[in-house]
């Protein structure tokens, strides 16, 4: 089996402004704090001499690795991501940022929030927009009824509410 994989497709370039907030600080703790950590430690196992049995330096070197790797990562998504601020047009249609309520046949209700593909593991009742449920509620409107597959069958869904949150 070979090395080649597959391009992943990206992820949508939009963004809430405490997600980008997010991004930033997780950038800015790798940057000024642990990786000058981890190259200190770096070196000082590698001041003890043999490098091939130092497991401190082997896995400090992987260390530092996953972080310029990550560092990399988010330098490139902060310099494509759109921050969204204003609450669309027409308020009674899902856009991103959009706080959706849904109830399902048994008439149990659930709130979640359309958010970008880096923002969703804030919250539990964050959804990504790239999600199948993320993609089935954008364009929607109140009262517009959702069917979604999932592994236990068909479910079907009503939109009772949007809302977006001011600023």
């Amino acid at each position: 089996m070979g090395r080649w994989r597959p391009p992943v497709r990206p992820g949508s370039q939009y963004i809430t402004r405490p997600g980008a907030e997010r991004l930033r600080a997780e950038l800015e703790q790798l940057w000024r704090v642990e990786r000058p950590q981890v190259t200190q430690a770096v070196a000082e196992a590698a001041a003890q001499g043999d490098r091939s049995e130092n497991a401190e330096y082997t896995y400090g070197k992987k260390r530092l690795r996953e972080i310029d790797r990550r560092v990399r990562f988010l330098r490139k998504r902060l310099d494509g991501i759109v921050v969204v601020e204003q609450a669309p047009s027409d308020p009674r249609r899902v856009f991103f940022g959009a706080w959706v309520e849904l109830e399902d046949a048994a008439g149990l209700r659930r709130e979640h929030r359309i958010v970008g593909p880096d923002e969703f593991d804030m919250d539990p009742r964050y959804v990504s927009m790239d999600a199948p449920l993320g993609r089935a509620l954008l364009g929607r409107r109140l009262d517009d009824e959702v069917r979604l597959e999932l592994p236990a069958g068909p479910v079907a869904l009503t939109i009772v509410a949007i809302r977006y949150e001011a600023g």
